[in-house]
């Protein structure tokens, strides 16, 4: 992406969004006592995986930032799936952890819906546990899955009325499309959503006032699927390589090509990514308000 694009006003930066949350979770960390009194967070790493490891280090330096404490464990690939849900039982009964982070991805004989399902939902602030996704159909979206609630945090940041938007999301998956089209429900737009199997997509995203991609194909959304003015919210991280080996992180849209026809889009990287770290942070902090509310904590 060339300088001019980049700072182009029909950018949606997302570190202005990730840092007003930040601030606001750093705030309420503040007014309860700080990280000692809150509780920690775990982050959960099984086996050796050097982009799991920058995630990690993200997500602590953003911990670090709102003054939570934050507990890097890694577990060694040979761990089994009874192992792994023991401690996780173990967390959920500790008072002084405040939420527990999967990381994705896991080792094959790791069954990763099982161990969502063993992270109590007060302490799932990822929002991956089946009961918080499934939460979100009553409108419960306070914890949310984190990549999914930034995409919603960012179209906001528009300023479009998100009452009655014609919003297509494209991309189904259990983390982030489903879930994201049932949080713009909530927020009451109209949502159609696409995936590989909807014929003729361009048709649906050309009538789209917002649209959501999350399809993890580089450069799948060009200028000729979008409706003139729309918002664009890119959840796609891609690696590409150049022909002489170099390698650069692009979106599922080609933002450079879009951005004459769009009114708003996020760019990758710089987009969604730090918003969803914010989330996590927020999610961290609804948590500890839950616990409360249950008796948990004095």
């Amino acid at each position: 992406m060339t300088t001019d694009s980049r700072n182009n006003h029909r950018l949606i930066h997302g570190k202005v969004v990730a840092d007003r949350i930040l601030g606001e979770v750093k705030e309420y960390v503040d007014a309860a006592g700080g990280g000692d009194k809150v509780g920690r967070l775990v982050s959960i790493s099984i086996g050796e995986n050097p982009a799991v490891a920058v995630y990690v280090r993200n997500q602590a330096r953003n911990a670090a930032k709102v003054g939570l404490r934050f507990d890097q464990q890694l577990w060694g690939e040979e761990v089994s799936q009874e192992e792994c849900k023991q401690l996780i039982l173990e967390m959920n009964d500790d008072p002084n952890v405040l939420g527990v982070i999967l990381q994705r991805p896991l080792p094959k004989h790791i069954n990763v819906r099982s161990l969502q399902s063993a992270i109590h939902p007060l302490k799932d602030v990822e929002g991956m546990n089946p009961s918080s996704i499934g939460n979100i159909v009553y409108s419960d979206i306070a914890l949310a899955p984190c990549t999914a609630a930034a995409s919603v945090e960012l179209l906001k940041e528009t300023g479009l009325d998100l009452k009655g938007l014609e919003v297509v999301m494209i991309g189904h998956s259990e983390i982030v499309g489903k879930p994201a089209a049932f949080l713009l429900m909530a927020e009451g737009a109209t949502v159609t959503v696409c995936h590989h199997m909807t014929r003729a997509l361009a048709i649906h995203s050309r009538r789209a006032d917002a649209l959501v991609v999350a399809v993890g194909k580089p450069h799948f959304i060009g200028p000729d699927m979008i409706k003139p003015g729309a918002a664009v919210i890119d959840i796609g991280i891609n690696q590409v390589t150049h022909v002489d080996g170099s390698t650069k992180i692009v979106g599922d849209v080609d933002t450079d090509a879009v951005l004459d026809v769009a009114g708003w889009v996020t760019p990758v990287p710089g987009g969604v990514g730090p918003v969803t770290v914010a989330i996590l942070m927020r999610n961290a902090i609804v948590a500890h308000q839950r616990q409360k509310n249950a008796g948990w904590l004095d």
